[in-house]
């Protein structure tokens, strides 16, 4: 048994084990707080590295940076060629325009009309008003009484007629309203599903222009006649018959 002076340095030895211990393991803990930092601002420091040095000067980076120029300038290109060609608006064509415009767009939608019918004139203000929300589309009319050559080629029997075209080739037509409710006061919204099921707009689109010309009484009789066109013309019965 150790001497009472003795225990007393064993226990200064003891306290001077512990608090080396504990300092020991502050140490420890110390230097794994400090690595950690360490690392943390190591890798903040690639970070700030490679987002202002390695990517700058990255190859495969500014091949899709310029691959991404190169579409919007294509896109902006295509867009304005078709503007160019009358997207975005509600045209009435002539009758020797009317091929080329035909088969110079991918999606047209075509409205044979006659200016005394006024279920045309609804036809028309539908017309108008989707031309602008969807450019890729071109909305056309034709005066069908001045166009006697695609009316018979085209078999437009009666007015309204809206004939689509994919690719210049007609594929689908609207005749009257029969399709679209059978009503003068159809909405917009309802012409617009009918097109969409058929598949002849896509895309949304500019403003609208509205160019409407008058045309006398005596040259659309001459018209008629000289297109053999048989039936009334009033401009109450815009579900006239045109054999």
């Amino acid at each position: 048994m150790p001497l009472p002076q003795e225990g007393e340095k064993f226990r200064g030895t003891l306290n001077s084990l512990a608090f080396g211990n504990a300092m020991e393991h502050a140490a420890r803990d110390y230097m794994k707080i400090k690595e950690k930092e360490e690392e943390e601002e190591r890798l903040a420091n690639q970070v700030d590295d490679v987002d202002v040095n390695d990517l700058i000067d990255d190859p495969e980076l500014e091949r899709l940076h310029n691959e991404k120029l190169a579409a919007m300038q294509r896109e902006h290109e295509a867009r304005m060629k078709m503007q160019s060609k009358g997207h975005g608006e509600y045209q009435e064509v002539e009758e020797g325009d009317f091929l080329e415009a035909v088969t110079g767009s991918d999606l047209c939608v075509v409205h044979f009309f006659c200016r005394e019918f006024e279920r045309c004139k609804i036809v028309d203000k539908h017309m108008k008003l989707l031309a602008p929300k969807y450019f890729g589309t071109r909305f056309l009319g034709l005066n069908a009484p001045e166009c006697a050559f695609f009316v018979a080629k085209l078999k437009v029997q009666m007015l309204p007629c809206v004939i689509l075209f994919k690719n210049g080739v007609a594929f689908d037509r609207i005749v009257g309203f029969g399709d679209l409710g059978g009503k003068d006061d159809f909405t917009t919204d309802t012409f617009e599903r009918k097109l969409q099921e058929a598949e002849v707009i896509t895309k949304p689109k500019r403003r609208d222009e509205n160019s409407d010309s008058e045309e006398e009484e005596g040259e659309f009789a001459k018209r008629v006649r000289a297109g053999g066109y048989r039936g009334k013309l009033d401009s109450d019965d815009e579900d006239s018959d045109f054999d």
